[in-house]
This record gives structure tokens, sequence and C-alpha cells, in this order.
């Protein structure tokens, strides 16, 4: 099983992915971002977007795929992903694969999600670098709010501004899982 916890930038999907981790220790994380990343090292990224990558996006459903399968535990994923055509791709390899994959998308209002980015400190020594990533991340705030319109049927829309816990209990709850289970 793969539970992909879906949102805007600053909307809390790591922090959910966190809370979840001591509550539900069989469960493996896997970032997509971290493939994203190794892949900026080997080829450029015209967009700026590695979800633009085809690659990318045939990476990310093969590796959650052979993850479930070799290791036959539960993947906990935190990846903003709302083009309908991306998740048709990602989420059309996982159910081809026959992988059950539990979609939550965690809503949080744009004042929110800007203040909670501007809250964040990504590169404390690089000011400049600092500035540009969060004028990425509250660039992308209107599409993935947008986009949240078109994910799939049987996505799970949570409210982003519940506690942790709280959204870590409806979280295990839905998917029948955790602590004493």
């Amino acid at each position: 099983m793969i539970v992909w916890v879906n949102g805007a930038f600053g909307s809390g999907k790591s922090t959910l992915v966190e809370e979840l981790r001591p509550r539900w220790p069989q469960a493996l994380v896997y970032d997509p971002e971290m493939t994203g990343f190794v892949l900026r090292k080997i080829v450029e990224v015209p967009t700026g977007d590695f979800q633009d990558l085809r690659l990318w996006r045939r990476q990310v459903a093969e590796l959650a795929v052979g993850l479930v399968e070799e290791y036959r535990r539960p993947v906990l994923v935190p990846m903003a992903l709302v083009d309908p055509g991306y998740v048709g791709e990602i989420f059309g390899a996982l159910k081809d694969a026959g992988i059950d994959v539990h979609h939550f998308f965690l809503q949080v209002p744009r004042e929110v999600l800007e203040k909670r980015i501007d809250g964040r400190v990504f590169f404390p020594d690089d000011p400049e670098r600092e500035q540009a990533v969060r004028r990425w991340a509250k660039g992308r705030i209107e599409p993935c709010l947008a986009g949240a319109a078109t994910l799939p049927g049987g996505t799970v829309f949570l409210d982003g501004e519940l506690t942790p816990r709280e959204l870590a209990d409806r979280v295990l709850a839905r998917v029948g899982a955790g602590e004493g289970r």
C-alpha cells in the first residue's frame, strides 16, 4: 500500500509523514523530491521543475512499486503532485502494478501557505537563494490549489490546519493502520 500525502508547499505534507512514522513504524518513507534532486545533478531540467521530466515520473512510479514489492511494507509518500497528466501517469503505473494507493490532499488557505513558507529557512547562509526558493514555492501555490479540483476520485481532502496528530489520526483510521493495528 502507498499513502500519498499531497498538497501545496507549506501545507504540512512532511510534518504529517513525520507524525505518522512513530505511529506506523513498519511504514517506509519515500520522498520523490530526492529522485528529482538526483536527476538535477545528472541532466538539465529546462523548466526548472523536475516533475516535467518524463524520467522523473517513471522513476517515481518504479521506485514506489519496487519498495512495496521488495519490502512488503506500506510506503508513505509526501509529494505535491497536481498536474492531471502527471497524476494519471504515476498513479496509473501504481494501479497497473496492483498497488493500493490511498491519496490524501491537505487543503490550506493561500494566506496560511504563504505565512508558513515565509517562516521556513531553506538556505540560511545564502539569502539570495533563500529568496529564490521562497518565490518559487509561493509561485507554485496557485497551480497546486487549482489542480486540487482535478485530482482523481477517491482523493481524501483533509483540513491542513488541523494539528499533525489530528491529521495522522484521520489518515491511520482511513487506511486501517498504525498503533495497535
